[in-house]
């Protein structure tokens, strides 16, 4: 990795930024990042208060009359400046993401960080592009054209799982869009967040464009999220926590977005290659620890093929390394806290009343065992209403169950209450158009599953959430749509007038 930056140096001022700068908290109450590899500190610092949160909201209201008022090149080039920016220091991105969350380094490099940069690149762009529908005459007497306006202050909150990634999802089509943003990141992981502010300010941002404010939820997330200069918010992480944040925002008739809980179905129908069916559901169900709303968590499979697959699927697991998350070889780092590892583990004991643990189910031992550790696991015989199939685990556990018909199987995938993502598998074209048709989850992918691009759309149905984060369509999260209509006939007393004074000539 090269030099790595020292993160008490980098935060002594504070992890709080706030009109370009970096300061302390004054809630008067601190907070320690973790290393979840090793349960050594990282960082100690000051959580914010409310008033930092109204210092901040302050702070973006300033910055944005000039900001809005930019022209969309102005924007663009700005954010091209930022993705070349992120490019120079994305060492220490990686370093710090894998730091702070236990991220396996080459999730890090491969993953989190060049999709952050691709993203960054991808708003430069569409920057641009903020189009409404073209002029015309619809009604014969006028002209009609819509515009997309910025909305104001933002107030989003990110969640632990992709710090960098989320911090930018939230921050990236605010600010393209012309708004300004508060941003609340998880206290477990700030480090990413902040670094992102920073480099904005590198690449020549305006102070107050960016803030990151980092303090607890019931105190820092509901002021910002009820304060009434925010116009907006749009939060990442659970449903339960999502209701929340709903019912303040609600009361201020704030716009809202929520890309909330998932429990993704993967769907193998009895005609898939067995081969790649079990390869995508072990790194689709591991891929950060598991950590991921989009992961897959219930691998539905056809009778005829159940049983090989749970057999591959659970020797593949066992050839997953755990290690240091910034060994090269590592393929599977810790969850991000003991306390996630522990909840994890809670669902696998509780199951084994009920299921079979096929693989996996434990805390390693040995030089692990100071981490926040668990091994991959496989868990079958489960029933489709026990707790590990409808409650969402957020860790590295896969559930196996068979299904006989397909519209079986189809009924599984749609039977709990979540749907962001979910995936199908088949070499009949029919089937999995079907699948992509009838499974209601806000992306469906066909023969793999978790990739992502910036040019589409991510978020859920039912609770799930609903909004979109990246592509042009997150703009109508963050724009205002005005329809402006001008009179073309130059006529004093116009045919309409009647229906409030007079009669028709």
């Amino acid at each position: 990795m090269g030099n790595r930056f020292q993160v008490k140096d980098r935060f002594a001022a504070g992890a709080q930024y706030i009109d370009g700068q970096l300061r302390s908290g004054t809630s008067g109450q601190s907070h320690t990042v973790v290393d979840p590899a090793t349960g050594d500190e990282v960082l100690t610092y000051e959580l914010a208060s409310t008033a930092d949160v109204d210092e901040a909201v302050a702070a973006a209201k300033r910055a944005f009359p000039g900001w809005s008022g930019a022209t969309p090149g102005e924007r663009s080039d700005a954010l091209h400046r930022l993705a070349a920016v992120l490019a120079e220091q994305a060492e220490d991105f990686a370093y710090a993401e894998s730091l702070q969350c236990g991220k396996p380094i080459k999730l890090s490099t491969e993953f989190d960080v060049p999709g952050t940069i691709d993203n960054t690149a991808f708003f430069a762009g569409a920057a641009r592009h903020l189009q409404g529908q073209a002029a015309a005459e619809y009604s014969g007497d006028h002209t009609s054209y819509v515009r997309r306006e910025a909305i104001g202050v933002v107030g989003s909150i990110a969640p632990w799982n992709y710090p960098l990634q989320m911090a930018a999802w939230k921050i990236l089509p605010a600010i393209a869009a012309g708004n300004t943003i508060v941003l609340k990141p998880a206290e477990l992981t700030p480090l990413t967040s902040l670094m992102f502010a920073q480099a904005a300010k590198d690449a020549g941002l305006p102070d107050g464009v960016i803030n990151i404010v980092t303090g607890a939820g019931r105190e820092a997330g509901e002021h910002l999220v009820g304060h009434p200069d925010v116009v907006m918010t749009s939060f990442t992480g659970s449903t339960a926590v999502g209701k929340r944040v709903a019912e303040i925002a609600t009361a201020t008739v704030k716009r809202l977005h929520l890309e909330l809980g998932g429990k993704a179905p993967f769907l193998v129908f009895d005609d898939a290659d067995l081969e790649a069916a079990a390869h995508g559901a072990v790194a689709a169900s591991l891929i950060n620890t598991g950590q991921d709303c989009t992961a897959a968590t219930r691998a539905y499979v056809q009778r005829p093929l159940h049983d090989a697959f749970v057999s591959r699927v659970a020797e593949l697991m066992e050839s997953v390394r755990l290690g240091d998350p910034f060994a090269p070889t590592t393929d599977l780092g810790p969850l991000v806290s003991h306390a996630q590892r522990d909840r994890v583990a809670g669902f696998v004991e509780r199951a084994r009343a009920y299921a079979t643990v096929v693989t996996g189910g434990e805390i390693p031992a040995g030089d692990l065992a100071g981490g926040a550790y668990y091994r991959p696991t496989l868990i079958a015989d489960a029933a489709q209403d026990s707790e590990v199939v409808q409650s969402e685990i957020f860790g590295p556990v896969l559930v196996v169950l068979p299904f006989d018909t397909d519209d079986e199987g189809i009924a599984l995938a749609n039977d709990t209450p979540y749907g962001l993502a979910a995936s199908a598998w088949s070499r009949d074209l029919y089937r999995a158009n079907r699948a992509t048709r009838e499974i209601k989850a806000g992306c469906v992918w066909v023969n793999d599953h978790i990739p992502i691009i910036s040019e589409m759309p991510h978020g859920g149905y039912k609770a799930s959430g609903f909004g979109k984060d990246m592509s042009t369509y997150s703009f109508e999260e963050y724009t205002q749509v005005k329809h402006v209509m001008y009179d073309n006939t130059a006529v004093a007393e116009k045919d309409w007038h009647r229906t409030i004074f007079g009669d028709r000539p």
